[in-house]
């Protein structure tokens, strides 16, 4: 497969939060104004800056508007795990209100932009907001699946079966956000990150990348990835979507328990 990646360009504010909220939940017209006007509310974060402190309470919701992420916990000795990337258009610090001290900490991997989602959470509490609230619920139920998913990875799955599943797994969710098709999407991770996200030395993960474009699998271009054989990927995996089509029905009491 040949042909380059063409991210869309210059996009409106917060068009890549909108994408994803409308792919998992019906938002009515006056849902999306009331989300277009929380764009006032955005702050903007450096590389390496800690969002959320494991074990600090008071950490307000939050949409990432723009960049990457990281849901992880440092050990003593330096030694990071990650548990998870936030990515455009997706929340963190939703949940149970109040909510309990948090168990690892959100650190920015990319310069990232964010908004606060306080106000969103407060409207679909309210009963205002029925399609927030089903957002709400299906962001829960979608974090829940990728922590399973990442359970799965950790404790059952080759290297090379964990590479695929990991790459699988980020062209679904940035695809929903309007970055990438089918095939191509960012990476802006290094074999470092990479590693750390996988339970991998970082020279295990360069084998397996090797390997894997060496079998004509994918191809890693300049901070893009591209699935050459999508299809053989998932069976090599066993990946199955963590996104699923929006619920209907579901209550903001629900979305926030």
């Amino acid at each position: 497969m040949t042909g380059r990646f063409r991210p869309h360009l210059a996009p409106r504010p917060l068009d890549q939060v909108l994408r994803r909220l409308g792919a998992v939940a019906n938002l009515s017209e006056a849902e999306q104004d009331f989300v277009r006007q929380l764009g006032e509310r955005r702050e903007r974060h450096s590389p390496g800056e800690e969002l959320i402190r494991e074990g600090q309470s008071g950490a307000r919701a939050r949409l990432v508007v723009s960049g990457w992420a990281s849901r992880q916990r440092v050990l003593p000795d330096g030694r990071r795990q990650i548990f998870g990337f936030i990515l455009p258009g997706e929340p963190l610090g939703l949940g149970r209100r109040p909510a309990p001290p948090p168990l690892s900490s959100v650190v920015a991997l990319t310069a990232l932009e964010t908004l606060d989602a306080e106000p969103l959470i407060e409207a679909a509490l309210s009963g205002r907001a029925p399609g927030l609230a089903q957002f709400l619920l299906r962001a829960q139920h979608t974090e829940d699946a990728l922590l399973l998913d990442h359970m799965v990875r950790l404790g059952r799955q080759t290297a090379y079966e964990r590479v695929a599943h990991f790459l699988l797994e980020l062209q679904d969710r940035l695809q929903l956000s309007g970055l990438g098709d089918s095939q191509r999407f960012p990476l802006p991770l290094t074999q470092e990150i990479m590693a750390d996200v996988l339970g991998l030395s970082i020279v295990h993960v360069n084998r397996t990348l090797q390997q894997l474009r060496r079998e004509k699998l994918i191809e890693l271009r300049s901070g893009v990835a591209i699935l050459l054989r999508r299809e053989l990927l998932v069976s090599i995996s066993d990946y199955r979507p963590a996104a699923s089509p929006p619920l209907g029905g579901a209550s903001a009491r629900q979305a926030a328990s």
